[in-house]
């Protein structure tokens, strides 16, 4: 039987994905997940075959969820649910360790194709989504440079709690930070990405789709 968790912030999208994913013999959904830090501690508890990542996630985003997870669980297979399709998207999600990639619009018809693929060992990218094999993307060469390459990942978590309007305090809570580094590291984020106001920040963030939009 193939274990499942589902991590969306959308409880109609988990629905409808465990509809579908249990209608199939072998296939059962043993977790459901609302952001991406719940997908990384639901992992390490249930240490499932298969999760259907969402990018778009508050607290922590579904690429980010997902690079944890590939490097304390390399056999878990990650496929990702995104409204976004363009190129940088894809090669961020494979390069975070992602198995697949879907858009949600098609996740419905093409979900249970999607997990049979990644448990055969191969990357599934559904329909809309351009496949990389025929680029440099999974492996990195001429790949499309994402502004967000050059934060590091303690920066790129400041960074979705900041434009999520969470506190320094709660900030440091969260990540078990003390204020003052959690505002050094939110300096040095913005210096790197050349943007110098909160506004400018989100629109950023949102445009990456590090956040949800609402």
């Amino acid at each position: 039987m193939i274990g499942i968790i589902l991590a969306d912030d959308h409880s109609i999208v988990r629905d409808g994905l465990r509809m579908i994913l249990e209608s199939q013999n072998d296939m059962t959904v043993i977790g459901e997940a609302r952001d991406g830090r719940d997908a990384l501690a639901q992992a390490e508890t249930l240490r499932p075959d298969v999760i259907v990542m969402d990018i778009a996630m508050p607290e922590l985003n579904g690429i980010e969820a997902t690079r944890m997870i590939c490097e304390r669980m390399p056999k878990v297979r990650i496929i990702i649910l995104s409204m976004h399709h363009t190129h940088e998207h894809i090669y961020r999600a494979m390069r975070a360790g992602a198995h697949g990639y879907l858009l949600k619009e098609s996740a419905g018809s093409e979900v249970t194709k999607a997990v049979r693929a990644v448990m055969q060992g191969r990357h599934y990218f559904g329909k809309g989504v351009d496949s990389p094999a025929d680029t440099d993307l999974l492996s990195g060469n001429d790949s499309p440079q994402s502004p967000l390459e050059r934060l590091s990942q303690r920066e790129r978590e400041v960074l979705q709690l900041v434009v999520e309007g969470k506190t320094s305090a709660e900030i440091a809570e969260a990540l078990s930070l003390s204020p003052k580094s959690v505002e050094t590291y939110r300096s040095r984020l913005m210096l790197k990405l050349g943007i110098n106001n909160i506004p400018s920040l989100v629109k950023f963030a949102l445009l990456q789709g590090i956040t949800p939009a609402e």
